[in-house]
């Protein structure tokens, strides 16, 4: 870009795909870990996520607009590396010098992904007027569910029917037998190629993507790459320690069965409803297990080139990863919907885990797999979004009895309210509006996103002392410990304020947050209350009573 075009571009209005701003000393560029939205980093969230567009820096940002210059971002190369680190996008920039010598840069902000909203710290931003909001969760799910390409009903260049198991395709007919039984009779007279295509695995007697993976024979797997068809099963012992490894390829159908059987799904006893007799569980229930599993393959984003991954943990939980975007959107929208998924990853390959009798389409999977964690007390599943992979913690023990089995009991809440009060107890973000909707019936408090288990729920979960805990004090409280402790100790340091406060303060802070309540606390009393003075300075500062 040239001055000239620069100046004409400077005639324009702010939109979503234009933002001027001055920065004439400074401007953030990576948004100190979520603290500031109007970042450089955050521009490239909420303008990637409309498509693209342009951030100058150095350009007054009311008409008539004049270069004011800029010092702002200096190098291009780390700027540009942490964006690509962060977001998966590769930004452009440009520096301009005009005939006053004043710098001005334009970063060049690429759309995101197809299917694929850009997130700020893990929150996804939008352009409303002239601010960075946090983008509704309509949105968010119209994007995950764009259309792109099916890579699961692609031809599989020179793949035959040959090229798939024998008993993977016997097997294959009982499922469809199973989940189609009046076709019974029909199924046993069609040959090979008219199963294929009835059951949605080929495409006119072709072999696609999705018959590799379900049918095909192990050195077929080949065929499909770059991708990867592979399954791999990892035990960890209570140290985190890798103890054994099996990796296992299509055909998946087949596959299901060797990883399910190499997950030790021992007895778990615990003592419940007030029974003297102990009950006794096994750690994962079946339907978890296959569940999350065949998850993993229907959604798996092939093109990614990465394995899905089964992590059992000796003790207690079983992890489950798969590479790709969670379409629905956040699990929220999956609990509160009654009807089925609108936009599938593989739809080809879903529509033939159906008829085989593998998954559902109904919207009920999820549902279930929360509905017998909660009727065992144990934690509702985790779900982790970030690094381009869904992945989905399932507990396979009691973690804190009193908790989970109080909230799977109290007849007031949902599984939605349920699970978003596992959330927070979690320490886990959740959303402004299910925030707003858990306060509305006085479940949570405390300001957010710095939230809490309210009194009411506290005290049926035996959690009355987090809640202490958690609450914070009226600010007048704090300021009379201050000047009480003051009394007692004149010439008190920074450090004997902070250990005197910091403790205290509500356990939802984090370090940082607490400090900086501190330091409003002393600027507060000394300037506006003048309650205390400093006789150091700002750097060693002496508090004493104001007299």
């Amino acid at each position: 870009m040239t001055i000239e075009e620069l100046r004409e571009i400077m005639k324009f209005k702010e939109n979503e795909h234009l933002e001027f701003k001055e920065a004439k000393v400074s401007f953030s560029v990576f948004g100190d870990n979520g603290k500031y939205k109007k970042s450089v980093l955050g521009y490239c969230v909420a303008l990637g996520n409309e498509r693209g567009g342009r951030l100058i820096l150095g350009v007054s940002e009311k008409f008539p607009r004049e270069i004011v210059g800029s010092s702002a971002v200096q190098n291009f190369g780390k700027v540009k590396s942490k964006i690509y680190q962060n977001l998966g996008i590769r930004i452009n920039i440009e520096e301009l010098i005009d005939e006053e010598s004043k710098r001005v840069v334009i970063i060049n902000i690429p759309s995101r992904k197809i299917g694929a909203p850009l997130k700020f710290y893990g929150i996804p931003l939008m352009r409303v007027d002239e601010e960075l909001n946090e983008m509704d969760d309509a949105t968010e799910t119209k994007i995950r569910n764009e259309i792109k390409p099916d890579w699961s009903a692609t031809i599989c260049q020179n793949a035959t029917v040959n090229d798939l198991d024998l008993k993977a395709i016997s097997v294959a007919r009982d499922k469809f037998k199973t989940k189609n039984p009046k076709l019974i009779k029909e199924v046993d007279e069609w040959d090979d190629e008219v199963f294929l295509n009835k059951s949605k695995l080929a495409i006119k007697g072709r072999i696609t993507n999705t018959a590799i993976i379900l049918l095909g024979k192990k050195e077929s797997s080949v065929l499909l790459s770059p991708s990867v068809v592979q399954i791999t099963w990892i035990l960890k012992g209570k140290d985190g320690i890798e103890k054994d490894y099996e990796h296992f390829s299509c055909p998946f159908l087949l596959s299901v069965e060797g990883v399910y059987n190499k997950i030790r799904n021992l007895k778990y006893r615990y003592i419940k409803n007030g029974s003297l007799f102990p009950d006794e569980v096994d750690m994962y229930a079946t339907y978890v297990i296959r569940e999350a599993l065949h998850n993993c393959i229907a959604h798996q984003d092939y093109s990614l080139h990465g394995r899905i991954q089964v992590i059992e943990n000796e003790d207690s939980y079983l992890l489950f990863t798969n590479k790709g975007q969670f379409l629905p959107g956040s699990i929220e929208n999956v609990i509160e919907t009654d009807f089925p998924q609108e936009y599938y990853q593989n739809r080809f390959l879903v529509d033939a885990m159906v008829n085989l009798n593998m998954i559902d389409t109904i919207g009920s999977g999820i549902k279930k797999m929360f509905t017998l964690q909660k009727e065992k007390f144990f934690p509702l599943p985790s779900y982790d979004f970030s690094d381009e992979k869904v992945a989905v913690t399932i507990y396979g023990k009691v973690l804190d009895l009193n908790y989970a089995k109080t909230l799977a009991h109290h007849k007031d809440l949902t599984l939605l309210e349920i699970m978003l009060l596992d959330q927070i107890q979690k320490s886990k973000h959740i959303s402004k509006l299910s925030a707003k909707k858990l306060k509305e019936k006085s479940l949570i408090e405390g300001r957010y996103p710095n939230l809490y288990i309210s009194e009411q729920v506290a005290g049926t979960t035996g959690e009355m002392a987090q809640y202490i805990k958690n609450r914070p004090f009226h600010a007048n409280h704090y300021k009379q410990m201050v000047t009480d402790y003051l009394i007692k100790n004149p010439d008190a340091s920074r450090q004997d304020i902070d250990d005197l406060l910091i403790s205290v303060l509500p356990d939802v802070l984090s370090e940082k947050q607490k400090k900086n309540k501190v330091t409003n606390f002393l600027y507060s009393m000394s300037k506006l209350d003048k309650t205390i003075i400093n006789k150091g300075n700002n750097r060693n500062p002496r508090w004493n009573i104001n007299n």
